[in-house]
């Protein structure tokens, strides 16, 4: 026997043995769905029992499963009983009996996994089973969505299954009255953006009293469309900003130096989205730029003090060559409007960062905005992780399911459909040129649309969805185009796009929140007929639309359902799945096909020119395309490997993320703290004692003799750091006074004065004078901490050059600065708290109302500054981290992660009988 044919031989079997093996196995996915059949079938049985409760049975049945659960019955044990209350409840409430798979979705939802399910499974109700079960701890649920509409609309629609079970609903949107936002993070279950949640976070840490803050914790969240949030959106960090200085002249007269370059100047790396000078390109920026007057005489842009103006040449390079109108951004009332990639909808409000959105706003002559100073970031990945426990649901997420697990520990278990798929997805059709891919759409188009059949087409950019549309109007085929541009008429677009013979173009279709029904959808058909007839009986027009709605119905499928046209694939096959998915939907039938060139990015950037001679080769006349399963596979491979980048992009954002997590638990557990404490006296005094210790170890090192200590420099410090006027000189004089005898003077007539101070103040002045002052001081010391690091992270990449690890040295010098950041601190809260003078009750209470007046200013930025994202392909800001809620079960004296979060004043966990901050605790 030939070799090949026993290689090719021994291959079959070990392929039909991992077949063999699989029937009889099973994939973990199967045995993950079988597992569920038992609760399942315990759900099922009990709904006759449900059946026979009243109304009041069923909010009855609520209160006692909230007892049994405070009385030490677990969720788990409680979930069949809770997930048949609540079917019953959706059932009368919205006439929707929930299927085996959704009760399925919904399980491992609890189980705190991702539930993948198809476009049409109904998900929206599926998270009411989860929600509904762990809301019975009284902890709180969210329910994330990826916009505003979906957020409200989703709240008001199940409220009524909530509301039938005794459970409150509450939803957030932006703008909204405090009261109002209040009352909905109270609810029960609240629904809300994945942003105005990470905003809300960021403003709770900005507050400066307890019942300020919006957030009660965060138990449990089910995130909707969990791949768009938690990874495609998750490489740009939310930002809360305030406007720096105004530098409109600089990005206008370097703006008008970009066009002047040609390509000898500058190189530019499309898979990177970056862009550098050539040596010929900074001889020529360097004289141009002290002819305009922005470098001096002299200095050469390699000069560290070129460094500000290189960045801004950068940003303006990249401005010009990377960012195109109509694409990334459209111009709108002339201001700048970012459009989401994955979803194709403008994000107003949203900033690109470093300069960058100042540099288009330049390059498109709109209005300059000031640079925006950060007060607050987080990250999605860092924010999401603060949850106890975490699930999402979305109908493309396995392709992912490494990322998931490895940055959210989250599991991606696959649900099967309620009916079986019968949609046709045929092969990619691949054409040499665009003209001839765009000739090839239009006709098919045409094909499908004559015989009834509704087309879904899908683009990349707004720019390339308006010039199909273009073509489609010469070719007298009417259309509907959805995009930013028509983000208001969404649903309306979507709805009508499984009309008979209907023709959408889509320039993104993830998130979109709708599904595309044949026939059209039957309640805007209704509202519609309504509207244009309002004396008609609502019951009649109802009837007749139904009847219509059958027929249409019946058409489309006849004609062979929704037909997906792609007319590119993503860089995601996630995004390619996503738009798959919108035909089929609840075993309807439909076909999808993907027409592409050898123009398209993907193929252009990850190599067309081999497939381009072996195309030439094959004698392909025009207008051919070749289609091959092989070629499906090869451009998932360059899908793959794009995801593979973009996943490591954001694991190396995430390592610099991690280094700030101690940080910033240190400085929010504090600021918590603060607010919660009735008398901070204490801590003032630590600050007080460990500033002295400074000082003394500073002007009297330890192992040396008095006469060697600097007694002038330490009176003068005292003097200027405390108000101290004491003898030090004379002190350091006498026989027999050591360091430690120095330290305990100093320490006892500070102490007397603050002491005299505060009766002078009156005990309860003093106590808010000290809270309002540390809260000031520490997120004042906090905004100049982040400044800094967002310095050191844009320079300290250069330090690979050196063969330094520039993670490894990013965390040296971020713990060196923040050690020195607590320094600064100390010492300045100490030397405010020593040079407030006694005064009169309205002196006192003038200066109480300017500190909250300050503290409030800025709370009022953060609540109304544009919330920026930075550039999406720029380095994120650090993490926030919430409080971790103490751990009882699973305590362990030698190890801090089981501690919770000990009082700075209480017996310090390890059990060495110190306070925690004199122990494990300590800020240093």
């Amino acid at each position: 026997m030939p070799a090949h044919e026993m290689v090719t031989g021994e291959r079959e079997r070990m392929l039909g043995f991992g077949t063999i093996a699989k029937k009889v196995f099973g994939t973990p996915n199967d045995r993950k769905i079988k597992a569920t059949r038992p609760l399942v079938d315990r759900i099922n049985a009990l709904e006759p029992e449900f059946e026979a409760l009243d109304d009041a049975g069923l909010k009855a049945k609520t209160e006692e499963l909230k007892s049994r659960h405070a009385g030490g019955e677990s969720l788990d044990d409680l979930l069949p009983e809770a997930f048949a209350n609540c079917r019953e409840a959706a059932k009368r409430a919205l006439g929707l009996r929930a299927f085996d798979v959704q009760l399925m979705g919904g399980i491992f939802l609890h189980q705190g996994n991702i539930s993948e399910m198809k476009t049409g499974e109904g998900k929206t109700l599926v998270a009411t089973f989860p929600a509904y079960l762990n809301a019975l701890s009284g902890k709180g649920v969210h329910i994330v969505t990826v916009n505003d509409y979906l957020a409200r609309r989703d709240a008001d629609w199940m409220s009524k299954v909530y509301s039938a079970l005794g459970l409150t609903t509450g939803v957030v949107y932006p703008r909204q009255p405090e009261e109002e936002k209040k009352a909905a993070y109270q609810a029960d279950i609240t629904y809300a953006t994945n942003n105005e949640l990470g905003f809300d976070y960021l403003r709770d840490n900005m507050k400066s009293e307890l019942d300020q803050m919006y957030q009660r914790g965060h138990n449990y969240a089910v995130v909707d469309e969990v791949d768009s949030i938690l990874i495609d959106e998750a490489r740009t960090p939310l930002i809360i900003s305030g406007p720096s200085q105004d530098r409109s002249e600089l990005y206008v007269g370097i703006d008008k130096l970009i066009p002047e370059l040609t390509e000898e100047h500058f190189t530019i790396d499309e898979k990177t989205r970056n862009v550098t000078f050539t040596d010929e390109g900074n001889e020529f920026l360097e004289a141009r730029l002290v002819e305009a007057g922005f470098v001096p005489e002299g200095q050469s842009l390699y000069d560290p003090e070129s460094t500000t103006i290189i960045h801004h040449l950068s940003q303006g390079l990249r401005a010009h060559k990377l960012f195109q109108r109509d694409k990334d951004y459209i111009v709108r009332d002339g201001e700048v409007v970012l459009i989401d990639e994955f979803t194709g909808r403008m994000m107003p409000g949203r900033r690109l960062s470093d300069g960058l959105h100042q540099a288009i706003e330049a390059k498109e002559g709109a209005n300059i905005q000031p640079e925006n100073v950060t007060l607050a970031s987080v990250t999605f990945q860092n924010y999401f992780r603060l949850y106890n426990k975490l699930s999402g649901m979305t109908g493309t997420a396995s392709t992912e399911a490494e990322e998931f697990a490895e940055i959210y520990g989250l599991g991606v278990v696959e649900v099967p459909t309620n009916k079986p798929i019968a949609r046709i997805d045929e092969d990619d059709r691949v054409y040499r040129t665009g003209p001839e891919k765009y000739d090839a759409i239009v006709e098919e188009i045409r094909k499908a649309h004559e015989k009834g059949q509704p087309v879904l087409v899908g683009t990349t950019s707004i720019e390339k969805s308006e010039m199909l549309s273009d073509l489609l109007k010469k070719a007298d085929l009417p259309h509907n185009v959805l995009n930013a541009r028509q983000h208001e008429q969404e649903a309306q677009i979507v709805g009508d796009a499984g009309l008979p013979g209907a023709i959408t173009i889509a320039t993104n279709m993830a998130g979109r929140g709708t599904d595309i029904k044949l026939g059209g959808n039957f309640e805007m058909k209704v509202q519609e007929a309504l509207a244009a007839d309002p004396d008609g009986h609502p019951d009649e027009i109802r009837a007749r639309i139904e009847a219509e709605q059958a027929d249409d119905e019946a058409r489309v499928k006849e004609a062979g359902g929704l037909f997906v046209l792609a007319t590119e694939r993503h860089e995601s096959r996630r995004i390619d799945n996503q738009l798959r998915g919108r035909s089929g939907r609840q075993g309807d039938p439909g076909r999808s096909a993907f027409f592409l060139s050898l123009d398209d990015d993907l193929m252009r950037i990850f190599g067309s020119e081999r497939l381009d001679k072996v195309l030439s080769s094959l004698g392909m006349k025009e207008g051919e395309a070749i289609i091959h399963p092989w070629v499906n596979k090869s451009l998932e491979r360059a899908q793959s490997k794009v995801e593979g980048r973009n996943f490591d992009i954001r694991k190396q954002l995430l390592k610099f993320d991690d280094v700030m997590n101690d940080q910033r638990k240190v400085i929010f557990g504090q600021r918590r703290e603060i607010m919660e404490a009735e008398d901070l006296s204490e801590v003032t005094d630590d600050m007080r004692e460990e500033v002295i210790d400074d000082l003394v170890d500073t002007y009297a090192p330890p192992k040396t003799y008095a006469d060697q200590w600097d007694a002038e420099g330490l009176d003068k410090a005292l003097k200027e750091t405390l108000l101290l006027n004491l003898p030090v000189a004379a002190w350091t004089e006498e026989d027999g006074v050591d360091q430690e005898e120095l330290r305990e003077r100093i320490e006892k007539a500070a102490s007397q004065m603050m002491a005299e101070k505060a009766e002078k103040f009156g005990p309860e002045a003093m106590r808010q004078i000290e809270k309002q002052l540390l809260l000031q001081t520490i997120d004042a010391k906090w905004r100049e901490h982040l400044l800094t690091l967002e310095h050191l992270r844009s320079v300290v990449g250069f330090r690979g050059y050196a063969q330094r690890d520039p993670l490894n040295e990013y965390k040296t010098e971020s713990f060196q600065l923040f050690e020195s950041m607590l320094d600064s601190l100390r010492a300045e809260v100490t030397q405010k708290l020593s040079q407030i003078q006694p005064m009169s009750e309205e002196q006192r209470q003038q200066l109480i109302d300017e500190m909250r007046r300050q503290q409030a200013q800025a709370q009022m930025a953060a609540a109304q500054a544009p919330a920026g994202a930075a550039a999406p392909d720029a380095e994120a800001a650090g993490p926030a981290v919430a409080q971790v809620e103490p751990l009882v079960e699973g305590f362990d004296e030698t190890d801090p992660s089981t501690w919770g979060n000990p009082g700075r004043n209480s017996p310090c966990p390890c059990g060495s009988g110190n306070k925690f901050k004199h122990c494990h605790g300590r800020l240093t």
